[in-house]
């Protein structure tokens, strides 16, 4: 008997243009593992169906998963978990940036639990809440994102099917701030809180981005920074040898 997330797709990012990195983040190598491979290895645990959102599907083809272009022709974020609510058979998707290393299961869980909290219903219209019967539809949420020192972390979320229009005029409408659409839409986003978060992940390793070769620096084990600068070393010798032919 599987132990899966219900109702849920996990989902992995692995879109961005890399600029502040000179090697794709995604494959930044952690413990012996990709950062991409690491993740996942996790969401394959906890969710049914995974997939990736790339728009070099060439790159991840090895990983034998379902991958997904970007809908729109719009860079960021929105356009993916957009992307990945068209593409998932779940009415729930969970959406994680390909260089985030160190993504807790056990926080995603309690995230997943979170997305039926029936303490919500005090936001609901009178409508809303007479039509609402937690037997066959309790996730009275569109985002389940956690907050850590008062920042929302929106690639490390829950987002719903409900919230796919409005994801969508956002796009179209030239807008691209992930945290603006959280902010329009804040009485259907669940916050999970700094404290919250510390009794599953006390050092909120979840949340670290590999963004910068100082992230490296600054999170991985010697031996991985190592790999990390040869990795580096190799890249610029292939681009030089482009150069040259």
């Amino acid at each position: 008997m599987n132990n899966f997330i219900q109702n849920c797709t996990g989902v992995i990012l692995a879109g961005g243009e890399n600029k502040r990195m000179p090697v794709l983040k995604a494959f930044i190598e952690v413990e012996g593992k990709k950062t991409v491979e690491r993740n996942l290895r996790i969401m394959k645990r906890l969710f049914g169906e995974t997939f990736i959102i790339t728009n070099q599907p060439e790159l991840y083809s090895y990983l034998g998963v379902p991958l997904f272009g970007d809908v729109y022709d719009v860079r960021g974020p929105m356009t993916g978990i957009f992307t990945a609510l068209l593409n998932s058979s779940n009415q729930w998707v969970f959406v994680s940036a390909c260089d985030m290393p160190f993504i807790n299961p056990a926080l995603i869980r309690f995230m997943a639990d979170e997305r039926y909290n029936p303490a919500c219903l005090s936001m609901m219209s009178d409508e809303e809440r007479g039509n609402f019967d937690p037997a066959q539809e309790a996730d009275i949420y569109d985002v389940v994102v956690p907050v850590v020192n008062h920042r929302a972390e929106p690639l490390f979320a829950f987002y719903s099917k409900k919230a796919l229009s409005s994801l969508e005029q956002f796009i179209l409408s030239g807008k691209k701030g992930i945290k603006d659409f959280l902010l329009n839409r804040s009485k259907r986003v669940k916050y999970i809180t700094t404290e919250e978060i510390k009794g599953i992940d006390p050092e909120a390793k979840s949340f670290i981005n590999l963004n910068t070769p100082e992230d490296v620096e600054l999170y991985l084990h010697p031996q991985d920074r190592l790999k990390f600068k040869k990795s580096v070393i190799r890249r610029k010798k292939c681009s030089d040898l482009e150069l040259q032919s």
